[in-house]
């Protein structure tokens, strides 16, 4: 058999010793020079977030105040639209009905006016046709009594005609 060559699981050698050394070294010039500049940009980015978070807040704050207000003045806008259209339809109404009642006024004055011209030209052809009457009448008894009647008998004879024609109803 061969000579066996024996290694010890751990040797001793001076390699672990000097790494921790080389760490520490490296460790204690990074401190030195670069760990308070890694530090500062550290806490300058985390109060970089820190605020831009703030600001993102405040301002997701200010919008849904914006929001609201405007959400609120579209109600009242809205609401002041209803009340514009209200008004005008009862001021529509209104002026509906004083119209039609201003048209029901002059159709009634109409009305009285074409009864009283009705009434006046009534009034008027019953005059007229007792005047043709009482011409009739005298002309027929002057034929019948072929002498003239003097001017006092004449209007007596008028006015006894026009009163009897008066008393008789007068047919169309």
């Amino acid at each position: 058999m061969e000579a066996e060559i024996y290694t010890p699981l751990i040797s001793f050698n001076w390699t672990l010793p000097l790494m921790w050394v080389n760490i520490l070294i490296l460790y204690l010039v990074m401190k030195k020079f670069f760990w308070e500049k890694i530090r500062n940009f550290m806490q300058a980015r985390e109060a970089a977030v820190r605020e831009s978070l703030e600001n993102a807040d405040s301002v997701n704050r200010l919008a849904d105040d914006k929001l609201a207000d405007y959400e609120r003045r579209i109600a009242d806008i809205e609401s002041e639209g209803r009340e514009i259209i209200k008004a005008a339809k009862a001021k529509a109404d209104a002026q509906a009905k004083s119209l039609i009642e201003e048209a029901e006024a002059k159709a009634a004055s109409l009305i009285l006016q074409a009864r009283n011209e009705i009434q006046l030209e009534k009034t008027k052809a019953l005059a007229e046709m007792k005047e043709q009457v009482a011409d009739l009448a005298i002309l027929a008894a002057e034929k019948i009594l072929e002498k003239e009647l003097d001017a006092a008998g004449q209007q007596t004879l008028i006015t006894d005609i026009i009163e009897e024609a008066g008393r008789s109803q007068w047919q169309n």
